[in-house]
């Protein structure tokens, strides 16, 4: 595995030796840019290692795309698009990932589409035999026992619970059939299930959907363009994110550009267009062409970007609702409509674009795939503007649909800068700029993860594969922390070869849930048709962290790791080797208990110790060294206002670092003394 980090004032990369790694890691890329000394600790914060792996060796089915974790039983439960079954991993040993049972779907239609999981139950949306027909939202136990099944609307793609468990949420994408003569409603059903599974109905679904929008206006940004289409049957709900209270859904339609926010009291809709990014500005920049003999050139071209994002999430700070969004961009390629066209294949405005015969060179613009459902403003058979599929980037947005951030070219420029050999390959191939004519990287799944006092975004790489991290806690300024890349860009993609490849879901566990008590990512690759399980960082417990301190591997407060560090003194991360601090070692750092109090500290001779605690109760308290030896022992009680108070003497002891520890009332309390 490489690591490469930039903590250089002008931002090179510089290869870095990082600790050994298992079998696992073959070809494994990590990046790691410090840019600030903010960033640095974020970066030192952040160590995934990746540490499972499940594969199913299908090459290109989708055998392993979305995946939901139920902790009670450490099944992962994944979508398997080759069989149209949800599969069980056991994951209870996250290095050795094991298939425990897949859940047959063809009683309930063709295949799933997604799964979420909460409290012990699983629900599939499962799309109908005709795709264009109503699908079914498809309750189980976490054995894979049937429960109950409900009718939601055409094509679910995307299911979700809500924080508070109250109620499952649905995006049926309603797409239209091959020939364009079918196109069903794209709806967003609502399933309240606070009543329980068992006593589900058809009277506990609400389907939302957009016929209100039908007579106009849209809002500016967003777009209806099918064949005779109006916006209820034209809008294709993609994915859903709810807001941390419950209140509210926000809903991706990525063809058309827009994004719908659902107050889930009142079911009340709104809608926002996203609106184009300008490619024509500083920042903005994007590789256009597949081809001009392997050379990259991310710059500016007189082309908009539709955002049309596909995964997206909410997080907070303070009482402020975000929204982060994968702008991957999509098309419509159907038998009965085709919107894409290359620029070099279109009539451009000659005033407009005065050097269009350079641009529809295939070495420069030529290639770009581009809608031709809009650009003709004049309507006078030429095109005015150019819009391209997707951003090549993730948004931030604010809770009305503001942007408030894009991270512009930023993508691009550091997959150019590390794997510029491979530079906008596709997932099926190792070949350059494979796919920098159409959306790039595609930027398609992401989640999010609060670690320590960080808010972070893992955004998956669907075409080159991999994923980058970002700390998002300043959602007007996050920064680039990680890259990782388990590809094997020597072998071509195949059966068992290539590594991992195509990401599609990302799902953040906690270390509160996790099988191993670390914070996981799990990486569902649909191409490959492999899982990658990784621990994403050095925290070991409730803002805690491990640091390397004379030689051992302490685990100690937040706080407590920033001051060590800045002093020189110790480095995040463990040490080398396999030694851990013992208990009395760790006493060393333990912060006291509020209501523990040594005065003086440091002594020379006697100090006192206080202790508020229940009345009357009977205490035993003890001093060791850091071996864990046992020095002094004495037994005293609270008073009726539950104090208790001891003076203690270690004159005899020589100078160091002592462990004090306090058992009274079925508690344990312990602190450190110096003595002089």
């Amino acid at each position: 595995m490489l690591n490469y980090s930039t903590h250089h004032p002008n931002n090179a990369i510089a290869p870095l030796q990082k600790n050994a790694m298992t079998q696992l890691t073959k070809n494994y890329f990590i990046i790691t840019m410090c840019l600030l000394a903010s960033t640095f600790v974020s970066a030192q914060i952040v160590d995934l290692q990746k540490v499972g792996s499940f594969t199913t060796n299908l090459f290109d089915q989708g055998a392993t795309e979305i995946a939901a974790f139920d902790p009670a039983t450490n099944y992962l439960f994944s979508v398997n698009a080759s069989t149209g079954d949800i599969d069980a991993i056991d994951i209870t040993d996250v290095t050795a990932p094991v298939l425990a049972f897949s859940i047959d779907l063809s009683p309930y239609g063709v295949a799933a589409n997604s799964v979420a999981a909460k409290n012990g139950v699983i629900v599939a949306a499962v799309e109908n035999v005709v795709k264009q027909n109503n699908g079914q939202a498809v309750f189980f136990d976490a054995m894979g026992n049937f429960l109950n099944a409900v009718e939601v609307g055409a094509l679910p793609d995307m299911i979700t619970f809500t924080p508070n468990g109250n109620k499952v949420l649905v995006a049926n994408e309603g797409e239209p059939s091959t020939d364009y003569l079918t196109d069903p409603l794209g709806t967003i059903s609502i399933i309240d299930i606070s009543g329980g599974i068992a006593g589900l109905t058809a009277a506990n679904v609400t389907t939302i959907d957009f016929t209100a929008y039908n007579a106009g206006p849209l809002p500016a940004g967003a777009r209806v363009f099918g064949p005779g289409a109006t916006a209820s049957n034209d809008f294709e709900p993609e994915y859903i994110a709810v807001s941390s209270n419950s209140k509210f859904a926000y809903v991706t339609i990525q063809e058309n550009n827009a994004m719908a926010k659902i107050n889930l009291t009142t079911n009340a809709v709104s809608l926002f267009g996203l609106g184009f990014k300008n490619h024509n500005l500083a920042g903005n920049e994007l590789d256009a062409s597949d081809k001009n003999g392997g050379v990259v050139a991310i710059q500016n071209w007189p082309v908009y970007g539709m955002y049309q994002p596909d995964a997206i999430a909410t997080f907070n700070i303070g009482a402020a609702t975000y929204v982060v969004m994968a702008n991957e961009g999509d098309v419509r390629d159907y038998t009965g409509y085709a919107e894409a066209k290359r620029v070099k294949d279109l009539v451009l405005d000659s005033i407009i674009f005065p050097d269009s015969l350079d641009l529809k060179n295939e070495n420069l613009l030529g290639r770009l795939n581009v809608t031709t459902s809009m650009g003709d403003i004049d309507n006078d058979g030429d095109y005015d503007e150019l819009y391209a599929f997707g951003a090549r980037s993730f948004s931030i947005r604010n809770a009305s649909g503001a942007l408030i951030y894009d991270s512009g070219s930023e993508l691009e420029t550091l997959i150019n800068t590390l794997l510029p050999a491979n530079f906008n390959a596709s997932n099926s191939s190792n070949t350059k700029k494979g796919r920098s004519d159409d959306k790039g990287p595609e930027p398609e799944g992401l989640t999010i993860a609060k670690i320590l006092d960080s808010t972070y975004l893992f955004l998956g790489l669907e075409r080159i594969g991999g994923f980058m991290v970002f700390n998002i806690t300043n959602p007007v300024a996050p920064y680039f922390v990680d890259y990782i890349n388990d590809r094997n860009f020597g072998e071509t993609p195949g059966a068992g070869t290539g590594g991992d490849l195509g990401p599609e879901g990302l799902l953040f566990i906690p270390a509160n849930q996790s099988p191993n008590g670390k914070n996981l990512l799990v990486v569902s690759n649909e191409i490959s048709g492999s899982i990658g399980i990784y621990e994403t960082d050095i925290s070991c417990g409730s803002s805690k962290v491990l640091i390397c301190y004379s030689g051992t591997t302490y685990c100690v407060k937040n706080a407590q790791a920033a001051s060590l560090v800045a002093s020189g003194d110790a480095t995040y991360g463990p040490c080398d080797g396999e030694r851990y601090a013992s208990q009395d070692e760790l006493a060393m750092f333990t912060q006291a208990d509020a209501s523990i109090n040594v005065s003086p500290n440091p002594t020379s001779a006697q100090f006192l110790i206080t202790l508020e605690t229940a009345a009357n109760s009977a205490a035993v308290i003890s001093i060791s060294n850091l071996t864990g030896s046992t020095l002094l022992v004495e037994k005293t009680s609270s008073n009726d206002a539950g104090l208790l108070a001891i003076e203690l003497s270690i004159t005899p002891l020589p100078s160091g670092i002592y462990i004090a520890t306090i058992n009274v009332a079925g508690q344990q309390f312990t602190t450190k003394v110096v003595k002089n």
